[in-house]
C-alpha cells in the first residue's frame, strides 16, 4: 500500500509580505507536524489579491523566481521540514510577468516552475492586465506521488485536469484566490467552484486538494471553503468560509489506482474523436 498525506492551508492576507510569509510558515509547520508530505498554500499568498484593480505601480512587486521572498522562504522551510510546497508567486522574467508556481521539493530545491495557463479578465479579477498566459505547458512533478498543479482559473477547465492525468498525475492541487463578484453581489460562486473540482476528481478518479484565502480585502470577500476530496469526489476534509487553519488527509494511492482502472475512463477514451477540442472556435 502506498499512502501520501496532503494538506491545504487557508488564511487571510495583508499588504505586508513578511507577515504573510510568517503566517503561512506557521501553518506549514503545523501541517508538517500532522504528517503532511505535500502542503499547499493559497494563490499569491505574498500579499493581498492585487488583481482587483489595474495599477501599473504593482508590477514592481513581481520578482524573478530565484529572488522572490515567498519562494526563498518556502525553500528554506521545505528543506527544514522535508516536505514539498507548491508555492504560488508573482513572477518577473525580463519584461514579462506571470502568475507562477514553483514546485519546491523536500530538499528545498525548485523542481520546476509552472506558469498559469488560463488568465481571467473580469470585474475584481483583472489578471490579464498583469499576467501573460503561461508558456510552460502543464506540469507534473515527482514527489511522494506524481503531483499535478493548476492555478485558480485553471481549475475550472476539464482540459487542465485531463491533461495532467495523461501526464501521469496521481493527485491534483489547485491554489486559489476567489471570492465575491463585484459586478453581481447576488452571485456566490463558492458552490460552483467546489463542484467544478469535485467533477475533476470523479471523471479522472483522482484526489483533489484546493486551497483558498479568506477575509475581506478592500470590499472584496474571499470565501475560503478549502477542501480535500478522494478519488470519488467525497470530501475528506474542509474549512468553512471564515476560519483560518490547516486541513490534512491521507490518500491510499494503490486504492486510487485500482478504482481508476475499474472505472475504465482512460481505457474507453476515443482521442481520434476529440479533434474539435483543439480546433479554434
Amino acid at each position: 500500500m502506498t499512502e501520501i498525506t496532503v494538506a491545504a492551508l487557508q488564511l487571510a492576507f495583508s499588504a505586508d509580505i513578511d507577515a504573510n510569509i510568517a503566517n503561512v510558515s506557521r501553518l506549514v509547520r503545523e501541517a508538517a507536524a500532522k504528517g503532511a508530505q505535500v502542503i499547499l498554500p493559497p494563490e499569491l499568498f505574498e500579499g493581498e489579491y492585487f488583481c482587483r484593480v489595474e495599477d501599473e505601480g504593482l508590477f514592481s512587486n513581481a520578482k524573478p523566481t530565484a529572488e522572490h521572498k515567498a519562494v526563498l522562504a518556502m525553500q528554506a522551510l521545505a528543506a527544514d521540514l522535508k516536505v514539498s510546497i507548491p508555492t504560488s508567486f508573482f513572477e518577473a522574467d525580463g519584461p514579462h510577468h506571470y502568475n507562477s508556481l514553483a514546485m519546491i521539493g523536500p530538499d528545498g530545491k525548485i523542481q520546476g516552475v509552472y506558469r498559469k495557463s488560463h488568465i481571467p479578465d473580469g470585474p475584481g479579477y483583472e489578471e490579464k492586465f498583469y499576467f501573460r498566459p503561461g508558456n510552460t505547458g502543464f506540469k507534473v512533478w515527482d514527489g511522494p506521488a506524481k503531483l499535478g498543479v493548476g492555478i485558480c482559473w485553471d481549475q475550472w477547465y476539464p482540459e487542465t485536469a485531463r491533461a495532467l492525468m495523461l501526464m501521469g498525475a496521481e493527485v491534483l492541487f489547485y491554489p486559489t484566490a476567489i471570492g465575491s463578484e463585484p459586478h453581481d453581489t447576488s452571485l456566490d460562486t463558492a458552490r460552483l467552484w467546489r463542484r467544478a473540482m469535485v467533477g475533476h476528481a470523479v471523471s479522472n478518479v483522482v484526489p483533489v486538494v484546493a486551497a483558498n484565502r479568506v477575509g475581506v480585502e478592500h470590499g472584496q470577500t474571499f470565501y475560503g471553503t478549502s477542501f480535500i476530496t478522494d478519488e470519488r469526489g467525497d470530501v475528506l476534509a474542509e474549512l468553512n468560509r471564515e476560519e483560518e487553519g490547516v486541513i490534512t488527509a491521507t490518500l491510499d494511492l494503490d486504492r486510487v489506482k485500482r478504482h481508476r482502472a475499474a472505472f475504465g475512463f482512460f481505457r474507453d477514451r476515443r482521442p481520434e474523436l476529440y479533434g474539435r477540442l483543439t480546433a479554434d472556435i
